[in-house]
């Protein structure tokens, strides 16, 4: 088996699904434990909008973790396909783990996430996440709380910005998944495609200083990807030219998003651009479009074209 040592009696592969609701911290924690960044990440809730896995590989197996959207209380029919899909994930892993921030007091949405869990075959892990923004005290209140949320075969307190006690959640997670063969080449991290990733990053940065009803109403999908014929200057690869579409769901809101003269439009490019050329390893001149598709969120049809 290519890129395992050991006996394959102690070599372990599965897969470990990410819940929490909204801005618990799973997407910087998928990060953190991969060790690179895989998912974009955002203070603005419900910016996971897929199943996102991420895979770590070690000598002694391959932990698959699959970042899902926050569970929530839908208001629109992509908020329903957002928790379908988070249930879809939950019912095909070995192992949970429930992310719950510790600046946050437990909730109903917490609770109502720990009933769902406690039905579930597979074993959860509970995860306070975000330590490093309260004091230890705060950390074992919370460890308490949780306790009482119901039975985990695991607690254990992380910070995925601090890198504190990281590995050991890793440690803990794949103890938890069956002897099995490797289940991806050990140099990918990821399974998303390119044209996946650089939509998610374009969306990132448009949702830099955005507010109020604006976040959740900003989709994109990324039209074209021409690389430029003939070599480059100094062996480097070509460069490449991406088209790209924000779409939005009113018109009051495309001047939000240009802003005076396009110059927030052309913020959002710079900025995305950077993350793009960062993941393809190459120059890109980005070229975004910005579209209104009307009430988007609510319209089956609408969402199947952009792909949720």
């Amino acid at each position: 088996m290519a890129g395992v040592t050991g006996s394959s009696t102690s070599y372990r592969s599965g897969f470990c699904a990410f819940v929490g609701r909204p801005n618990a911290g799973k997407s910087t924690l998928t990060n953190a434990l991969i060790g690179s960044k895989i998912v974009i990440t955002s203070d603005k809730p419900q910016t996971t909008r897929r199943a996102v896995r991420g895979v770590l590989s070690r000598p002694d197996g391959q932990l698959v973790i699959v970042d899902t959207p926050g569970l929530h209380r839908p208001r629109t029919l992509l908020g329903q396909r957002l928790n379908d899909v988070v249930r879809e994930a939950l019912s095909e892993v070995d192992v949970v783990g429930f992310c719950i921030p510790a600046n946050d007091k437990i909730g109903p949405g917490d609770r109502f996430i720990a009933a769902e869990l406690q039905a579930l075959k597979a074993p959860a892990v509970a995860i306070v996440t975000k330590t490093d923004t309260v004091n230890k005290q705060r950390v074992a209140e919370q460890l308490m709380a949780i306790s009482k949320l119901g039975e985990f075969v695991e607690i254990v307190p992380v910070s995925a910005r601090a890198g504190d006690q990281v590995s050991l959640l890793a440690d803990l997670l794949m103890a938890r998944l069956p002897e099995g063969p490797q289940l991806y080449p050990v140099e990918m991290t990821t399974d998303e495609s390119e044209m996946s990733r650089i939509a998610e990053l374009i969306r990132e940065a448009a949702l830099t200083d955005v507010r109020d009803e604006l976040p959740h109403s900003i989709a994109v999908t990324v039209e074209e990807m021409n690389p430029r014929e003939g070599g480059a200057a100094g062996g480097r690869l070509p460069l490449i030219d991406i088209f790209a579409t924000l779409h939005l769901e009113r018109s009051s809101q495309k001047p939000i998003i240009l802003g005076s003269g396009g110059s927030r439009l052309k913020r959002i490019g710079a900025d995305a651009r950077r993350g793009i050329e960062a993941l393809l390893g190459r120059r890109v001149n980005l070229n975004l479009h910005v579209a209104v598709m009307g009430e988007w969120q609510r319209d089956p049809k609408k969402l199947d074209r952009l792909g949720f």
